[in-house]
């Protein structure tokens, strides 16, 4: 509850930073005409810029995402789910409350069409045993529990895939570890079927703190695109593939 009350707090204090600059701007004393932001897409996102990076590559801060080169059905998917609740954090659910459609649409066009490079993985923090079972269910799944590997959704090398499902490289290990347990517990949620929640309450706590830790050891690969639709048939069928 602590992290949650400090993410938000950081959260709220960017954003107020950011609109008081612009306020003091239009305040400036003497008249003089003042210089008005370019009306880009790159402007309009610099309120994201605080979290997520300027070009949507992720901070330091474990519980903001790498949001550029995302398949944009992906991104925008995420921005209805946070406006329409099925996602909830306040920070978002509020930023993005009376935003329409179209606009999310520009939104996620943007950052999926950012390219800046990965950080390199992160350090490993668990054992040996632990991090081997999170290969094993990244790259094979458990059968015996009707586990799906995460390749078979997310691809091979982890990029995701055309038009909706994540790449999962580049992300902190705590983040994944607590998008995991939002979709076992459901306190996130997608358009039926939910695919990502029936994985995730298959999944035990040990699972979760395995998986999102051999994800985040992974260095991006060669060419880190999402995959072309198609590119493999999935294990199970997933709403917002389709939203």
């Amino acid at each position: 509850m602590r992290n949650v009350a400090k993410r938000s707090a950081f959260v709220f204090s960017a954003l107020f930073a950011f609109f008081g600059i612009a306020a003091s701007a239009a305040d400036a004393p003497g008249g003089a005409p003042l210089e008005r932001a370019p009306d880009t897409m790159q402007a309009r996102v610099m309120g994201c810029a605080a979290c997520h990076g300027a070009h949507g590559e992720g901070t330091d801060n474990d519980y903001f995402p790498r949001l550029s080169g995302k398949p944009a059905g992906y991104l925008y998917n995420q921005l209805l789910a946070f406006r329409d609740g099925r996602r909830k954090y306040p920070p978002m659910n509020y930023l993005l409350a009376y935003l329409p459609d179209p606009y999310l649409k520009q939104i996620a066009d943007y950052f999926a069409g950012e390219r800046p490079p990965f950080p390199p993985p992160a350090a490993v923090t668990v054992d040996a045993k632990t991090l081997d079972l999170g290969k094993t269910l990244v790259t094979k799944g458990d059968a015996s529990r009707k586990v799906p590997a995460c390749v078979a959704c997310h691809g091979t090398s982890m990029t995701g895939m055309e038009p909706a499902i994540p790449g999962l490289l580049g992300l902190h290990a705590e983040y994944l570890s607590a998008q995991l347990g939002a979709w076992r517990y459901g306190t996130r949620s997608t358009v039926a079927p939910d695919c990502m929640g029936q994985v995730a309450k298959l999944l035990s706590e040990r699972d979760i703190t395995a998986i999102a830790a051999y994800l985040a050891s992974l260095p991006a690969p060669a060419n880190p695109v999402p995959v072309a639709a198609g590119s493999f048939k999935m294990p199970l069928a997933c709403g917002s593939v389709h939203n």
